[in-house]
């Protein structure tokens, strides 16, 4: 515990947002209690977290914050059997209908089942000084102060009934499912406007024993969705010399669930590179399905006031479009902002926090993938003028990407959210992409 001489946090929800946001709460706190309301014995899929079987990307941004709050984390996915490469060698990008080429990155790509890599990021939290993990316990409502004015607790629900837990702070990080909207209304507090774009993401994933030789050399290969072809797939090499597919369709695209025809299905993908390796494969699992039906981000930072003593983080506050692989880093990118704000006060001004993580984190990722969801005619949204420039200049990027290393590296770097999307806009990179299309 640091100088702020800080007693309890509470967290809610032991996802990856959870586990994080503890590792940062316990630099500053006395006591750290993550309440999750699934068992979390094992290494196997939580029960709560429906998605945790598809396909999971740490992009190398998230793997840099991870390694940084707990070194050698990524030695660990190593020792268990998760390769680790290159993100420009070692990771096939297609994009936009065509592969990037090889170039070397520096950035790490480590494939893991979530299973996995939740697991050991728990096991390494619920180590730290002064962490307890509670499972099986549902959060059922916040406590107030006598002001009426500041969470100082929350109501837990367990086997054994009601109790309550005194906290100085509380961080919702209970997903798409928060109830801190409700919590609010009965603090007589207003809700935050939900912003809900549909993009009817259908996804389907199987496990594989794969001939190692088949991927050559990579990890994993990425095969974006197109608006000319709104179908796409994640193959990624995980521990136990598995191979992870998932494969998506957009705007009520539905993958197969039958083994055969999901082998087919990969062959209607922009490129051959997926179904090459599953065409070697054996399946080791039953096909799954799970959708998702829409983005959906939470306006706390558009309130005007708000209950000291509570913060909303992760997919909580705002959930994109998984065929970005953006949720692990964005929460590790949001932990980051929560720790600078506790170092400066433990029980941080919300309202402050949240429009700081707006304009450091969630806006880019927000705002870049609704743009490139309204690539798609049938996404419902208006498309203005600013819009179409945007969709004109991705394109021109990408076209340029699939010729010249410098400008793949760029975007690259983005997509892994090292450098925010902005960046492509550099001198260097227009100065590349003009000179294979002319001027923008």
């Amino acid at each position: 515990m640091d100088s702020h001489g800080a007693d309890h946090a509470v967290v809610v929800g032991a996802g990856m947002a959870g586990l994080l946001a503890a590792a940062v709460a316990s630099r500053h706190y006395g006591r750290v209690t993550v309440v999750e309301r699934d068992a979390l014995a094992g290494r196997g899929d939580r029960r709560g977290v429906p998605q945790g079987r598809q396909a999971h990307d740490m992009l190398a941004r998230g793997h840099q914050i991870v390694e940084e709050l707990l070194p050698g984390i990524t030695a660990q996915l190593e020792a268990e059997g998760a390769p680790r490469g290159d993100a420009g060698q070692n990771a096939r990008w297609i994009i936009s209908g065509g592969p990037l080429p090889r170039v070397r990155t520096g950035l790490d790509v480590v494939p893991a089942t979530r299973a996995l890599r939740e697991s050991l990021v728990r096991e390494r939290v619920g180590a730290l000084p002064g962490v307890t993990l509670l499972d099986r316990t549902g959060v059922v409502r916040p406590v107030a102060g006598d002001d009426g004015a500041t969470v100082t607790g929350v109501v837990c629900e367990a086997g054994e009934g009601e109790f309550t837990l005194d906290a100085d702070l509380v961080v919702d990080t209970a997903g798409r499912g928060s109830r801190t909207g409700a919590w609010l209304r009965e603090l007589g507090c207003s809700r935050p406007e939900e912003e809900r774009r549909r993009i009817d993401v259908n996804y389907v994933t199987c496990h594989y024993r794969t001939p190692e030789e088949a991927f050559g050399g990579d990890v994993s290969i990425n095969v974006m969705a197109t608006p000319e072809v709104p179908r796409g797939a994640s193959c990624q090499r995980v521990e136990g010399g598995r191979t992870v597919l998932t494969v998506y369709g957009i705007l009520g695209e539905r993958p197969p669930t039958d083994p055969e025809a999901l082998l087919d299905f990969t062959k209607s993908l922009p490129t051959r590179d997926v179904h090459e390796v599953i065409e070697t494969s054996t399946p080791l699992s039953e096909p799954v399905r799970y959708s998702f039906p829409a983005n959906l981000r939470r306006r706390y930072e558009r309130l005007e006031e708000f209950p000291r003593g509570l913060l909303v983080l992760g997919d909580a506050l705002c959930s994109t479009n998984p065929r970005y692989g953006q949720g692990m880093t964005v929460a590790a990118q949001s932990a980051l902002v929560l720790g600078e704000h506790l170092e400066r006060d433990p029980r941080p001004e919300p309202l402050g926090f949240f429009r700081d993580l707006a304009a450091r984190v969630v806006d880019g990722v927000w705002e870049t993938t609704v743009v490139t969801d309204l690539s798609y005619p049938g996404v419902e949204g208006e498309r203005t003028e600013q819009v179409l420039w945007m969709h004109h200049f991705f394109l021109r990027v990408l076209a340029a990407a699939e010729q010249d290393p410098e400008v793949a590296l760029a975007v690259i770097r983005a997509c892994t959210l090292v450098d925010t999307f902005e960046s492509l806009a550099e001198p260097h990179v227009m100065a590349a992409v003009e000179r294979h299309g002319g001027p923008l």
